[in-house]
């Protein structure tokens, strides 16, 4: 069974989001919207990526992971953040940083952090951008290596 994907957005995310939608329906995932469901520009982000967190935290199996999108990212990732077992990493867009690539951001996410939540800043990146980025995000798995298992259960006993 495909890993079931929760989307989330506030206005700024509200047309990449659907453009993400039919990426990953497209490739098999199922996926759940769990807002906004409409485009409203004095839409407030909080109340849709804990929509998005929630589901994340509730399901102990790890087959749930969810995409958030907001202008920025940032705010919408602190918001998911504040779940228990929720892993959320911003994720801005193609940039190389002392010989390090933006796909290595995303690809350290999920090898080292297992990162289950990937917040899109919408307004750094257009749909093509926001797509292979999704793409390469499910397709990269956790290292399982010991240390980075180690430090998600050190995070996860953080109170």
């Amino acid at each position: 069974m495909k890993t079931t994907i929760i989307l989330a957005s506030d206005h700024a995310g509200f047309k990449l989001k659907g453009a993400v939608k039919a990426f990953l329906e497209s490739k098999g995932y199922q996926t759940l919207d769990v807002g906004a469901h409409g485009y409203d520009e004095a839409d407030d982000y909080p109340e849709f990526m804990a929509a998005a967190a929630m589901k994340v935290a509730s399901d102990m199996s790890g087959q749930t992971k969810a995409v958030i999108l907001g202008g920025s990212g940032e705010g919408e990732a602190i918001v998911a953040n504040r779940f228990p077992g929720v892993r959320a990493v911003v994720y801005y867009g193609g940039t190389t940083v002392s010989g390090h690539s933006a796909d290595d951001i995303i690809a350290l996410s999920r090898q080292h952090n297992d990162a289950n939540v990937l917040s899109l800043g919408a307004r750094f990146m257009d749909e093509k951008e926001a797509v292979r980025a999704v793409g390469l995000w499910l397709d990269t798995p956790f290292s399982g290596e010991e240390r980075h298992a180690r430090r998600i259960k050190e995070i996860d006993s953080i109170e």
